[in-house]
């Protein structure tokens, strides 16, 4: 009992005193957190917020660690969680931009800045201070980020922390969870939705993300136009990216065989070709009749395997300087990179786990396999010195300042920016300078998952002394209905755009809606109502851009009006 006394009190004494009551503590409060966070209501979860609410209940009861420890690891678990997010999101932030993403990206920003405008309205209109209102808008929004933003521009601003951010944050949580949902309830009904119909225009076109996915289709080859011409020159002619996995000859029909760019074309032949939705029609127009054939029976001859590129000498080179067609008779048809697939051009960069998929006879893959890696343990093995290095890197941006006219104080990156921008760089540009910047999706899940425990904690524990007392207070029910608003209005309005403007799916739309507010329980909700990937595609397109954004603004609203 004596040792539980001093553990809980701090004390010195047995175990260490302190340190020991500091891991106590935090362990808890970790511990409960993500116990009660599996519980789901209505296939909907509170998560990690429970972490926050537990440290809320132990620093109510003054169960708390040492002040400068709490700041430590506060800063410590945020730089971690960022980072991760960055190393997460870096190899697909800069796609976004594509043709096939910039509708929906110009949809999340256009949500985005309406949640901020709305925020400094507010603050114009009521006289909360801008630093309430942060909170408030972080979780309004679900962004966790965007918390730790708040507090670390104020801090560089001011000196202190405002107690009042995440005490915002933690009342406006669970309706930005919930209103995200009730919004797109409303909007169903306000747009008179056919469920069925959306879900067939989804599974047909994918709509906006028809740059985004990859297709299999089979062409017999009926024009007259190009028969005897070589695929080298007919992919002038359609000017599309497209990659023909297998031919069947006419006059062979019995066989299947791979292709390159010297491979004649003749009438009757039938193809078997990858390409993006969008680039379906004109490459159908051109080379003849879209078919239907199963090619099950020609698997004997040519298999097709899934490869995993694991070597680091592979990171960066092209697909062009592999050789792979002219090395070993066998073709790379597709790449599969962070779940999503991707035509394979020859001028496509290959990256540490990217799962590419070869056909080509046994002995074939077998040879492509032992030039690409497909080694499981070197994936397994985490890349420690990369994380570390941009961690590092990420720290020096943080303390850079810029100068923006308008704004008294320079604005810095922040130790969430600074890191944050440095791994999405690493992640997106690394490959092309061979550097090694691959983690396992587990071991980056691991490494964001701590980082964000630990946060959640750290800000809980600092905000329970005065939670109680806010939340039953009237201020505390301003504050939530402040968190109505900034939550409900942004959906509502960009969802109405989304669809009478960019006539969006209504899944495209609601992943869109998700991904801008940052909201996977948002986007579990929308999975559940349709048997297509639109509303995860539209997700992830818009999400690293969005997270970014989210950060970016919520410090310029403090340095500007804090």
């Amino acid at each position: 009992m004596e040792i539980i006394e001093h553990l809980f009190q701090g004390m010195p004494g047995l175990w260490g005193g302190g340190v020991a009551h500091s891991v106590l503590i935090l362990s808890l409060v970790i511990a409960m957190g993500l116990s009660l966070g599996k519980i789901k209501i209505g296939n909907v979860s509170l998560g990690l917020m429970w972490i926050l609410f537990f440290g809320i209940l132990f620093g109510q009861f003054n169960l708390n660690l040492d002040e400068h420890l709490l700041h430590f690891m506060k800063e410590f678990g945020l730089i971690l969680f960022v980072y991760s997010i960055g190393m997460q999101v870096g190899p697909s932030f800069f796609s976004s931009f594509r043709k096939g993403g910039k509708t929906l990206t110009m949809l999340a920003i256009i949500t985005i800045f309406l949640s901020v405008i709305i925020t400094i309205t507010l603050h114009f209109t009521t006289q909360t201070p801008i630093t309430t209102l942060a909170g408030i808008l972080s979780g309004a929004v679900t962004n966790t980020p965007g918390l730790g933003a708040a507090q670390q521009a104020n801090s560089d601003l001011n000196g202190i922390d405002a107690p009042e951010i995440a005490l915002g944050y933690t009342v406006t949580y669970p309706l930005g969870i919930f209103g995200v949902i009730l919004a797109f309830m409303l909007l169903r009904y306000i747009l008179r939705i056919n469920k069925e119909e959306e879900d067939e225009d989804a599974r047909t076109g994918l709509g906006h993300l028809e740059e985004l996915s990859v297709r299999t289709f089979t062409v017999e080859v009926t024009n007259e136009m190009i028969d005897g011409m070589t695929i080298k020159h007919i992919r002038p002619m359609v000017k599309r990216q497209f990659v023909i996995s297998r031919i069947v000859h006419a006059n062979n029909a019995a066989h299947n065989a791979l292709v390159n760019g010297q491979t004649t074309i003749h009438l009757g032949d039938k193809l078997l070709i990858i390409a993006n939705p969008k680039d379906i029609e004109p490459i159908i127009a051109l080379m003849g009749n879209s078919i239907e054939m199963d090619w099950s029976p020609y698997e004997k001859e040519l298999i097709s395997r899934r490869i995993l590129i694991t070597k680091p000498e592979l990171n960066g080179k092209s697909l062009a300087q592999l050789r792979i067609r002219s090395n070993f008779n066998a073709n790379i048809t597709r790449v599969n990179r962070s779940g999503v697939d991707l035509v394979a051009t020859p001028q496509l960069q290959l990256q540490m786990g990217d799962r590419v998929t070869v056909v080509g006879s046994e002995l074939a893959i077998g040879h492509t396999e032992k030039i690409l890696g497909n080694s499981m343990r070197r994936l397994n093995t985490p890349n420690i010195i990369s994380i570390f290095w941009g961690i590092a890197l990420g720290c020096i941006l943080a303390n850079v300042p810029f100068v923006i006219p308008g704004i008294p104080a320079p604005l810095k990156l922040g130790l969430t920016g600074g890191p944050l921008v440095v791994a999405i760089l690493m992640g997106c540009f690394g490959p092309k300078y061979r550097i090694v910047t691959y983690n396992t999706i587990s071991a980056n899940l691991m490494i964001r998952e701590i980082g964000i425990c630990i946060f959640l904690a750290c800000v809980g524990l600092g905000a329970g002394n005065s939670f109680v007392e806010t939340v039953i207070s009237r201020q505390g029910a301003t504050w939530i209905a402040f968190g109505f608003i900034i939550t409900l209005l942004p959906i509502l309005i960009g969802g109405l755009i989304g669809r009478y403007v960019y006539h969006l799916n209504y899944f495209t739309l609601l992943g869109v809606l998700s991904g801008a507010n940052t909201n996977p329980a948002a986007l579990a909700y929308s999975n559940d109502l349709t048997t297509t990937d639109s509303a995860a595609i539209a997700y992830a397109t818009v999400y690293p851009f969005s997270m970014f954004l989210r950060i970016v603004t919520v410090q310029i609203m403090i340095f500007a009006m804090g």
